[in-house]
Parts: structure tokens; C-alpha cells; sequence
């Protein structure tokens, strides 16, 4: 297996079971994980969106992150707000996460194994290792995704809901 295959089958994989969750949390989505708040569905969903601007767009391209007027609430090292009324509806944002990741699977088709090893023009300093390539890229989105997975997933259990995908 090439690793495009691998990188399009872990991407879809983790996006398949993301989803699921942050559909089911939308009638709670400001519920925190815990007793001591945490990640909750509204933020997890916004940075996830945000996240693949932030990776495909600014880091891999040098252009400007089509989701960057969301920067202060849900880029990397934002906190999590309690006021509802900061944030974008929860529906709009959903929607973002969902087109967010259609255009991600889109790039990810029109590239070669050699496309994929090209650098990325704008790696964060400290992290040229992570995110220095546009493979290395692709991976970290799945790998980013199935790690806040887990967080929605213990929103729902902090409602009392019973697993996805047990």
C-alpha cells in the first residue's frame, strides 16, 4: 500500500468515526467533559474545522486560512468558552467541519506519492518535524482527529449516553 492510500484511509477512518459523535451532540453542545469543563462539542467541532484551514492552507501553502475569522476561538491553544453566545451556531459549525474535511479528501485525491513529499511552505517554528512536509501533514489531520474523537466522545458519556461504535 502507497502511503496516499494509507493516508486516505486513515483520514476517512477517523473522520468516519468522528462525525457520528459530533452529530449526536447536537443537542447538547456546550456540555464539557467533565465536572471541571474541558473540551465541549461546540469547541471540538470549531477546531477541528479550523484545524484543516490551519494545516492545509497556512502551513502547507502559505495562504491564508479560509476559516481564519474563527482564529481566537478555536485555534491551537484556544480555550474553551462557557458563554454559547461566542460561538457560531453549533449547525453552521458542523457544517464547516463536514466541507472542511470534503476539501481535504478532495486535495488528498489530485496528489502524487512525490506531491506529497513536497515541504511545506509555512511549518510553525519548533515544528518542522511534525508538519514539515504535506505527508506529514495529511497524517497529523487524522491523527489530530481521532485524538479529539475521544474528547467527544466523553462529552456523551458525560450525558449519560451510550457508546458509538462499542
Amino acid at each position: 500500500m502507497e502511503s496516499k492510500q494509507q493516508l486516505t484511509h486513515s483520514l476517512r477512518t477517523a473522520y468516519s468515526i468522528t462525525l457520528p459523535l459530533l452529530e449526536d451532540l447536537q443537542d447538547a453542545p456546550m456540555t464539557p467533559p467533565t465536572a471541571h469543563g474541558g473540551n465541549h462539542p461546540t469547541w471540538l467541532a470549531g477546531h477541528l474545522a479550523h484545524s484543516v484551514g490551519f494545516l492545509l492552507w497556512d502551513v502547507m501553502q502559505a495562504k491564508p486560512n479560509p476559516l481564519a475569522q474563527w482564529n481566537e476561538l478555536f485555534q491551537g491553544g484556544s480555550q474553551p468558552q462557557s458563554n454559547k453566545a461566542v460561538y457560531p451556531a453549533y449547525e453552521e459549525i458542523l457544517s464547516k467541519f463536514k466541507s472542511m474535511h470534503e476539501e481535504a479528501f478532495a486535495l488528498l485525491e489530485t496528489l502524487s506519492e512525490s506531491d506529497l513529499e513536497q515541504p511545506s511552505k509555512n511549518p510553525p517554528p519548533n515544528f518542522e518535524e511534525v508538519f514539515g512536509t504535506w505527508r506529514q501533514c495529511f497524517s497529523a489531520l487524522a491523527l489530530h482527529l481521532a485524538n479529539h474523537r475521544g474528547q467527544a466522545a466523553v462529552c456523551r458519556t458525560a450525558l449519560g449516553r451510550e457508546p458509538l461504535l462499542a
